[in-house]
């Protein structure tokens, strides 16, 4: 009874080894591929090299340094992607649209915008974002919250990250080299913006029209035109304007100010355009061409009043005897000559 009992205790050991054993298997007998969990942030992965570059993101160590902006990295990949920016190489190019990134994850990203996938979501308004990054940024309207001081002026920033790339205004410090004009940017979104300039792209286009715009903001300007909307008012005569660019021209008119002075004559002027009209008087350049006779003009508004001389247009009607000219300057010569109630009357008689 005693061999019978030890045998049974071998059998049972046996089989719990090889019942350990088959653990390790698939359902169809081979062996499952062994993963390597993160015990800081709970990600898996399946390759241990892979597994050990993840481990130094929570290390404090930054051994990899970028040469030109000394900023840290601590995976040496991660620094060769960071340098794409310094150099604008894009090697990684959507099969889509053609449009190139310099990082593989923002490619990743820029996919999801073919297939409309939005994965973030905000909790506080439910808008939703292609990237986690777009969604953080978004956070920031649903808090007051700016820790992160600027200590020369005073402005404050969500992120610290944010408050870096302020200070760079005040340092003056350009790292961010446009590689078409050589122009540079403190900002790496303010290249993005520039090089649309070089490549053409007008990526925010009106609803109303569909005229493409460099930037979101221009857009929102344009869209102005199509609403009637004009919310910059002049102080001085309650006139409004769609942009406040041209309010700013405007009030000049009020202040007398002109701060755009001709090089040659010293003749001031208010507007910026309006000066380089005025160099063309010394250049003798004429690049507004008639294309009926040829003749050229220094100004827009000079060729569209010849133009009348072949159309027979008579916009300009005097008030007194309705007759016509086809320039506003000959409609006030007309209306403060001396002889104008001798022309208004034989007109009249006629």
């Amino acid at each position: 009874l005693a061999f019978i009992n030890e045998e049974k205790t071998e059998l049972s050991e046996h089989l719990q080894i090889k019942t350990e054993d088959r653990s390790s298997l698939s359902p169809k007998g081979h062996t499952r591929e062994k993963s390597f969990d993160c015990d800081v942030c709970g990600k898996r992965f399946k390759r241990e090299t892979n597994f050990k570059l993840h481990m130094v993101i929570h290390s404090e160590k930054t051994e990899h340094i970028c040469n030109i902006c000394s900023k840290g990295f601590k995976v040496k990949r991660s620094l060769e992607t960071h340098m794409r920016r310094h150099t604008g190489e894009k090697p990684f190019a959507c099969d889509v649209c053609s449009r190139r990134f310099h990082a593989k994850s923002n490619l990743t990203s820029h996919l999801k915008v073919h297939s409309e996938e939005k994965p973030f979501s905000c909790d506080v308004c439910g808008t939703r974002f292609i990237r986690n990054e777009n969604l953080k940024r978004h956070m920031w309207i649903h808090t007051t919250e700016k820790p992160f001081v600027c200590i020369v002026c005073s402005k404050g920033f969500s992120l610290q990250q944010r408050l870096e790339t302020h200070m760079r205004a005040h340092k003056g410090e350009k790292l961010f080299v446009c590689s078409v004009c050589s122009k540079g940017f403190s900002r790496h979104e303010n290249l993005k913006r520039h090089m649309r300039i070089h490549t053409g792209e007008r990526p925010f286009i009106c609803s109303f029209c569909g005229k493409g715009f460099l930037r979101l903001e221009i857009l929102k300007s344009h869209m102005r035109v199509h609403t009637g909307e004009k919310p910059f008012i002049c102080e001085f005569c309650s006139r409004g304007f769609s942009r406040q660019d041209i309010l700013k021209n405007h009030m000049r008119v009020h202040t007398g100010e002109k701060p755009f002075v001709c090089d040659v004559c010293s003749k001031g002027f208010s507007r910026r355009a309006s000066l380089k009209s005025h160099m063309r008087v010394h250049t003798g350049q004429k690049p507004f061409i008639c294309n009926v006779c040829g003749k050229g003009f220094s100004r827009p508004d000079t060729l569209k009043n010849h133009i009348r001389v072949h159309t027979g247009e008579k916009p300009f009607i005097c008030s007194v005897c309705s007759r016509g000219f086809s320039r506003s300057a000959s409609l006030k010569s007309h209306m403060c000559s001396p002889m104008k109630q001798t022309f208004c009357s034989e007109d009249l008689l006629h």
